[in-house]
Order: structure tokens, then sequence, then C-alpha cells
């Protein structure tokens, strides 16, 4: 029987390219899923026949019911198949060692699943339980939407150049580069980032260990927790709890992209140099290395921080230099957030991706943060707060107040996005034209006053000519101005668009543990649980507290830092804009006689 594939996105083909223009909700036939390369070959119901984006369709089983709630592309299916022996060990070890609640015998089992009013079952933001799956957004409304994918949601394995990891292994070599030059536009969308990357297709989080039910019983009913060798300290400073930020911090350099290739040139690749600036030694990575890390650090910090996603994949397009350059630089942002966060930038796995050796010492770390069962909720267990247990009032307070401000502030962040993109636009589309217009208008008016033949006009017809070439430059600097200024102001905001829409998955997290709380003591009439473990929950949701509230207070403060930085940086550039506007009119104006 014949293999049949809904169309999951819009996909419109390249002429030439041996593709199949396909559109959402579409079935077709596969007549080949081996293409390689991020392709499979496919027929639709007029018989026609062509190369479609793997990832842009999910595999409907032969009874025609989708495999998967959630729906998942061919690639994700190949690496949920390669996932689940490790996940499962993985999960199998993590209840042995944490004495974790199973099915048969949790608690709750018996009468909180008809409970209605559950935090882990409402909807809305900041009530979305573990590993929820982010729904599709289809009115995207600028290309920053479409240029990143939901921030808390792992894409599932790379595609195009994506393949499998171990078997092509690219050490550090010399890498010819690109110059210099100004940003990507920022109105022009890449073409393949039409879908949307918040869809269901995303795997669930309760796929990794840590994130699997009963979810946050695995940390707060654990009989012992683990002791990890390095605890993360949370302490209280002048605005209250905070990371211990280490003595010394660093960035990171991505540069030098160039483009490789492997299977006798079949499959190409875009590599990256990586120097951090605490050690001056560089590592090359491709995109794919980058989108492991991602989906490391989601599995074992994504309960408690925040870890927004990194530049969406591209299907077509990959190898363009406008698009490369693009994609450095919004990997260069998204280094620098990691290497400015006290947690992540110290953990482990991020300190094995940029300073491995060799290929030995690269694969040794890699299986052992795959590995890693201090992962989701259990990433609690390794939190140490220097501060007395919080009540459960003022837990939950804080909670809402995290929950009301990140919610607020995504509103706004959105907003200023439609704004910016809106004028964006008009700057370099109508805006310009109007002034060219001017300039034309004036420069026709005064080839006309010319044609009179009247000797005493000269001055003023040359002067209006000038004016007219003024309207015209002037029409260049509008034009080319957004990337100067707004561009910034842009991607700060997106970048903040990933960050807050990470929020609703961890206050989901804390609202479904303080929900446990209030359930215990029903648990501890009922001999389910006993008082201490009662008094453990209430402990380990207070520690969830500190971290959460250690969490903001790195938000805030780097928030002010960077909205000062580039608010500043715009209105400076728009004084200097409208100076140097002001300057050529004046210049245009003196030309003018005196009458």
């Amino acid at each position: 029987m014949a293999t049949k594939a809904r169309v999951m996105y819009d996909f419109a083909a390249e002429p030439g390219n041996n593709e199949l223009t396909v559109n959402e909700g579409e079935i077709i036939t596969i007549t080949n899923p081996d293409v390689g390369g991020g392709w499979l070959e496919g027929r639709n119901i007029k018989g026609e026949r062509g190369l479609v984006p793997t990832d842009y369709v999910e595999i409907l089983p032969n009874d025609g019911k989708d495999r998967f709630s959630c729906g998942n592309s061919v690639a994700d299916q190949a690496f949920l198949d390669s996932l689940s022996a490790s996940t499962a060990q993985a999960s199998s070890s993590a209840a042995s060692n944490n004495h974790q609640v199973g099915s048969g015998n949790d608690p709750w089992s018996a009468w909180s699943a008809s409970k209605s009013g559950n935090w882990e079952s409402s909807e809305g933001w900041g009530a979305q339980p573990e590993g929820a799956g982010a729904q599709r957004n289809t009115n995207t409304p600028n290309n920053w939407d479409t240029a990143f994918g939901h921030p808390q949601a792992y894409q599932g394995p790379a595609t195009g150049d994506d393949d499998d990891w171990d078997e092509d292994w690219d050490g550090p070599k010399s890498s010819s580069y690109f110059k210099d030059s100004e940003s990507a536009d920022a109105g022009g969308a890449q073409r393949g980032n039409s879908r949307a990357s918040s869809s269901s297709m995303k795997i669930p989080l309760n796929k990794f260990p840590g994130f699997a039910k009963p979810g946050t019983e695995q940390y707060l009913l654990a009989k012992q927790l683990a002791k990890p060798k390095e605890k993360i300290p949370i302490i209280v400073g002048d605005y209250g709890p905070m990371w211990v930020y280490p003595t010394s911090t660093f960035d990171c350099v991505v540069a030098d992209p160039r483009k490789g290739s492997k299977m006798y040139g079949l499959k190409s690749y875009i590599e990256y140099q990586l120097t951090p600036t605490n050690t001056n030694r560089s590592v090359n990575h491709r995109y794919k290395h980058f989108d492991w890390l991602y989906e490391r650090l989601l599995v074992k910090f994504g309960s408690a921080i925040p870890i927004p996603s990194l530049p969406d994949k591209q299907v077509t397009g990959r190898f363009e230099e406008e698009f490369i350059k693009m994609r450095m630089e919004r990997l260069q942002a998204w280094m620098t957030r990691m290497c400015r966060h006290p947690v992540i930038s110290e953990s482990e796995v991020f300190q094995q991706f940029l300073n491995f050796r060799d290929e030995k010492e690269w694969k040794t770390g890699k299986r052992k943060a795959e590995r890693d069962e201090l992962a989701g909720v259990m990433i609690f267990s390794t939190m140490e707060p220097e501060a007395p247990d919080l009540d459960l009032v003022e837990i939950e307070q804080k909670c809402e107040a995290v929950g009301k401000f990140t919610k607020a502030m995504d509103d706004g962040v959105k907003e200023l996005l439609t704004v910016g993109q809106e004028h964006w636009k008009r700057c370099t589309g109508p805006l310009p034209k109007e002034y060219q217009k001017i300039g034309k208008a004036l420069q026709s008016l005064a080839t006309v006053f010319s044609s009179s033949g009247y000797q005493g006009e000269t001055d003023l017809n040359d002067a209006i000519t000038e004016a007219g070439k003024t309207y015209e430059e002037i029409a260049s600097l509008v034009a080319e101005q957004p990337k100067k200024d707004l561009h910034f102001l842009m991607e700060c905001n997106h970048e903040y668009k990933g960050f807050l829409g990470c929020f609703p998955d961890i206050i989901g997290t804390h609202k479904g543990a303080i929900e446990k709380v209030k359930e215990s003591d029903k648990l501890v009439a009922t001999s389910k649980i006993t008082l201490q473990d009662k008094q453990n929950m209430v402990k380990r949701v207070s520690i969830m507290s500190y971290a959460l509230q250690a969490e903001m207070n790195h938000f805030h403060s780097n928030r002010i830092y960077d909205y000062n930085s580039v608010i500043r940086l715009y209105l400076e550039q728009q004084v200097q804009f409208y100076e140097t506007i002001a300057e050529k009119l004046r210049q245009a104006l003196s030309r003018f006689p005196v009458m």
C-alpha cells in the first residue's frame, strides 16, 4: 500500500529544481522517501511529481490516523524512533534513583484526573502543562516571527544539511570568511520560512527524560534527591534571590562562515568558527551542532530557565550570502545570551560545546550530556537557596506576579514588533517614493521655467533643480535608515519575544507544583503520603520559587540594560538622520536668491 502524507505547510516550488508545489492540508503519495538532503519525492492527486521538504509533511499510517496527536514530520518520526530506547533507559534509571511514583501507585491517580480547575489542565498564559505543544500561529505579522521557532519547543533534528551526527565529524579547519557588511534587510522574509515554527510539528518535551509524566511529582515526591557534585546556589541580594555570577565573564564570537561538503559534494553545509573570549581558542560548529546544544539546554534547564530557540531551519536558500549573514548575526546574539547567563554559561554541556579539543573528547561529552538524568523538573534538585523556606501563599503570589508581568511584556513586545514592521515597510516602500515624486516634480517645474527664455530666472531654476535632487537624496536616506537603527530595536524585541514565549511553560510547571502541594492534605488524610512527604513538597516548591525569582532578577537586569542601550542607539541614530536631512535642506535653501 502506497505511503500517504499530509502537507503541514504551504510550499512553492522553485522553477528548474524539480520541486512540487503543495498546499497545507493536501494529501500526497510518497514515491521516494529517501531522496536525501531533507527532501522526499511525492505525487499529488493530479499525478504531478516532484520534491517536497521532508519536514513540511507528516506521514500517515496505513489506517489513515495520525501516529502522534501532536503530528510529526518524517524527520521527527525518525528521531523519535532513534530516541525511544535511550529515553526509556534514562527514565527507568531516573525512576530507580529517585524512587519516582509510578502510575500504579500515583497518589493522585485515583481522583485528580477528573479534577476541574487544575492548573496543569487549564489554558492560557502561564497555565500550560509541562511539555505542552505550542499551537501553530498562522498570523505571523513579520519576518521576525517566521525566522525563528517557538522558543520553548524543540524542533526536532535539522533538515537539509543536518544528517547523521557522528558520521560527519568536521574538525577545525581554516576558514575563508565573508567581508563585514550590513545586516540582512529585515523586511525581506527568507523563502522556506513560510511555515510557522511554533506548529504542532514540534516534539513534545515529555519525550525527554525529566519531562515525562508524572511531571512535578517526580521531583516533589522523590524519597531521596540525588546529590550532584556541582550544586547551583541561590543567594539573596539587594533585589531579592539571585543566581551566583562567576567572577569573570566571557562572550563567544561567531564568525568566518564557510561552505563545506561531504559525500563527494552531494551534501553541503555551512560551518562557523566560535571563539570564546576567555580562551581565544576557536572551534568549528555547524548549525545542527547549535541545534543539538539548544535541545540539550532546553531538556536540562527548560523548567527553570527560558531557553529561546535558534534561528529557524531553512530548506532552500541556505547558501545565499544574505541568509548566511543574517543567520550568523542571530547565532551570535543567541550565543551572547547564553554566555551572559550565570547558570547556562557555567554548565558542563555549554562548556563542552565551546572547549572540546578533539573528536573523541567531543563524542564523550556529547553522550554524557544525553544521559544526564538531572533534567526537566529534576534540575531543581541541584539548587540550594541560602534563605529560609517560603510559605505557600508567598510562593503563589510570586508566581502570579511573574506570570502577570511576562504576559503584559509579551503583549507590549509583540505590539512594538508589529508597529516596527509596518514602519520598516513604509520607510523602504511608499515613503521614499513620495520624496522621489517631490524631487522629480520640482525638477520638472524647473525645466518648464527654463523653457520660457526669460534671462532673469536662471538662478531660481538652478535652485529649484538642486532642491529636487535634494529630495531624491532624502529618499535614499529614508530607505537606508531602518538598517541603521530600527533593525537593532526589532532584533532586541524579537529576542525578548523568544524569552517571553518560554514563560508559559515555566509558569505552568510552577503552578502545577503549587496545586500538588494544595492537594497534599487530602493525600495525607487518606494515608497516601506521609506528613514528612508533605513537608518535603513544601520545601521543594519553595526551592522552585527561589529559582523563579532568581531567574526573574537576571531577566530584569538584562532587560533594563538591553532596552536602555538599544533605545538610546535608536534615538541617537534618528537624531543624526534628521540632522542630516535638515543640513541638506539648509544647503538647498541657501541656493535660492534673496528677493
